[in-house]
């Protein structure tokens, strides 16, 4: 089985810090650039589980890069370049502490709470009689506040603003822009035979202006249905064909863990990392729409993720 990355320990030249989250390194570079790292981590209910996924960070960096190269024409973003399959360099900017979440249909958490009688979702009113899966009159934003730690909490548009979290003017900005890389990442999806159905953008600021950070539009951030089938499951009450990692989450749940005290994460066994791994170059090819090209994994990957960053650090300079 090919070889996959779990841990980074880079040190390069300007380095001010390393934040390690759950599936990404990033590299601090005189507080001007940073240096994303996607490793082969996986992580599901807020845990990175045991073995890393071949191929996974590689999955998750070029689909994000092709979808922020794909909406420059929207909004600023903060990627520079992506001098390894693994890794993307860009501006540092100053993130805000919410996520903007976007959802075109009633499904996975806003379902949950729709069902238990909720009405109102982050300050926006939801029509009654609505089925799950069902697509709203049009999409709505359901921010989260970013948590360092544990769950992000939902939070309506008034209380980022009253809170300070965002002025009301940059909060626009940045509702605006969603609406927009989404419609540009729904007309992406439905060329493909997919449905974009929600997803999430973050955003910070540098010299004045609101830029897009962060990942878009990978299966990590993002929940894909099948077009072909959909008016039909709906119409059955069936659940959708989707592309995500809500696979993984369904395997945990098999195996009896959530996260619950007392569980304990399942044996992943070689051959259940292979399904995981040849499961997200299926994404890959499905999102993007052409085939997937996988790195060399025979050597070092660390050693090659290095050597290619260093190279283009600097030749920056």
């Amino acid at each position: 089985m090919a070889n996959a990355l779990t841990k980074t320990e880079f040190q390069f030249e300007g380095q001010k810090s390393v934040y390690h989250g759950k599936v990404r390194d990033v590299y601090n570079i005189n507080d001007d650039i940073l240096v994303m790292v996607a490793t082969d981590r996986i992580s599901a209910f807020d845990v990175v589980l045991p073995k890393g996924i071949p191929f996974k960070g590689q999955v998750l960096n070029q689909i994000a890069a092709k979808f922020l190269d794909a909406t420059t024409d929207i909004c600023p973003n903060w990627k520079l370049a992506t001098p390894d399959p693994m890794v993307t360099v860009g501006l540092k900017c100053e993130g805000f502490r919410v996520e903007m979440i976007i959802r075109s249909i009633l499904t996975g958490s806003a379902w949950r709470e729709y069902k238990n009688g909720c009405r109102e979702l982050c300050g926006v009113r939801l029509p009654d009689g609505m089925k799950e899966n069902e697509r709203f009159p049009e999409p709505i934003i359901t921010p989260t506040t970013k948590a360092d730690e544990g769950h992000d909490m939902n939070i309506s548009k008034e209380e980022i603003i009253a809170q300070g979290l965002v002025s009301k003017e940059d909060y626009e900005v940045m509702e605006d822009y969603t609406r927009r890389i989404f419609a540009r990442g729904q007309e992406i999806a439905a060329k493909r035979g997919l449905i974009l159905v929600d997803t999430k953008y973050e955003f910070g600021k540098r010299d004045g202006k609101v830029i897009l950070i962060d990942e878009i539009h990978t299966p990590d951030s993002s929940r894909y249905f099948y077009a072909d089938g959909y008016e039909e499951k709906l119409a059955k009450g069936e659940p959708q064909k989707q592309l995500s990692k809500e696979f993984v989450r369904q395997w945990l749940i098999e195996h009896n863990f959530m996260n619950e005290p007392g569980q304990t994460v399942p044996e992943m066994t070689d051959e259940y990392v292979e399904s995981v791994s040849d499961r997200y170059i299926e994404l890959y090819e499905h999102i993007v729409g052409e085939k997937f090209d996988k790195a060399a994994t025979a050597g070092d990957i660390a050693a090659r993720i290095e050597q290619n960053v260093k190279n283009w650090l600097k030749s920056r300079n």
